[in-house]
């Protein structure tokens, strides 16, 4: 990744531990965050809401979304200038809303792990399995709500405040609708959707994060809703694009902190399947089959490794891979900024390059 980047990471940082704390005591978080609470609402007690979020934001993570946000702001901010414009909002302003990507992805995943029922995140055990499902859920459901905490702090006019709202929760929704999409298609083991279908879930559930990022940086930088909204189109392209390789190396590799097949476990009708669906439509019921079993007998089944020798058959983890590349490449042309196109080219595992 650009050297470059190393400053704007660190400032992420610094605003993410800010906006979460390690704990409810920090000075003048729990007011902006609650209000008035009566007496008997303890710190004890909002720690059972801050301590999950907190330990998963604190095992990392690639931070690429908040980055982009950044980097889009800055191209917004150069594309603002060369028509007289100036910026909606500071650079120290946009980094304290950083938090409104990277808090709606942690949220995302402790959902994510307790409706796939996975026992890893990010190599260590899910939310849901280290603090119990409903300390789980509870947190990860106030973390979407505690994330736009950082909009009411912003010292701007009250129609930005509304604009970065109403940018926030329209792409929260999305996310939720392509969730709904990804539960239903592996809870039906037997359905398997048009590709068409596949591509609007995941624009929905993994690109609407890259297309907050991007529309929020625009919007601070000083582009129009129009404009905000052209780039968040694009940039949610691009989260289709790497959606696609992270189905692939689940496949190959398997992705880092899960192990190789377990959407083949969680019944995930990911790309490589429904390409294989498609050219060969009679292994639809044998696929279905090997992913009933492998959900009824965990990872270690070998009906996951008999389901991917399956696909391997008809080359559909190569042509998606291929897939996504071309889209994330054809997309970065689009933005007209190199540090953007750095940035993705750069998150290409080297093997997809």
């Amino acid at each position: 990744m650009n050297k470059d980047f190393k400053q704007i990471l660190e400032n992420i940082e610094k605003s993410l531990n800010k906006a979460l704390p390690q704990t409810a005591t920090s000075e003048g978080w729990t007011p902006d965050s609650f209000g008035s609470l009566p007496a008997g609402a303890t710190a004890e007690y909002i720690n059972k809401l801050i301590e999950p979020n907190r330990a998963l934001v604190s095992l990392g993570g690639k931070r690429w979304r908040p980055l982009l946000m950044m980097l889009c702001y800055k191209m917004a901010k150069e594309k603002s200038a060369s028509k007289g414009g100036s910026p909606a909002l500071s650079e120290e302003e946009t980094y304290s809303i950083t938090p409104l990507v990277e808090f709606v992805h942690t949220a995302s995943l402790i959902h994510d792990d307790i409706e796939d029922n996975a026992d890893l995140r990010r190599g260590k055990p899910a939310a849901h399995i280290t603090y119990g499902l409903d300390t789980a859920l509870n947190a990860g459901s106030w973390l979407y709500f505690e994330a736009p905490v950082c909009i009411n702090q912003l010292n701007a006019p009250d129609s930005l405040k509304l604009e970065l709202y109403k940018t926030y929760t329209n792409e929260l929704r999305r996310l939720h609708l392509g969730q709904a999409m990804d539960i239903f298609w592996h809870r039906n083991p037997d359905v398997f959707p048009p590709q068409e279908e596949y591509l609007a879930m995941v624009k929905c559930k993994t690109g609407t994060l890259a297309s907050l990022a991007a529309k929020l940086g625009c919007i601070a930088g000083g582009l129009s809703a129009a404009e905000a909204e052209n780039f968040g189109s694009i940039a949610a392209d691009i989260g289709i694009g790497f959606q696609i390789i992270d189905d692939v190396i689940n496949l190959t590799t398997g992705n880092p902190g899960k192990k190789r097949g377990d959407d083949i476990v969680e019944g995930k009708k990911s790309l490589p399947v429904l390409i294989h669906s498609s050219l060969r439509p009679a292994d639809k019921a044998k696929i279905a089959e090997y992913m009933k079993t492998a959900a009824s007998n965990g990872i270690d089944s070998p009906a996951v490794e008999e389901c991917i020798a399956l696909l391997k058959e008809s080359n559909c983890i190569e042509k998606a891979a291929e897939q996504g590349k071309n889209l994330i490449q054809q997309s970065c042309e689009r933005f007209n900024s190199k540090e953007i196109q750095d940035l993705f080219i750069s998150m290409i595992p080297e093997n997809f390059r």
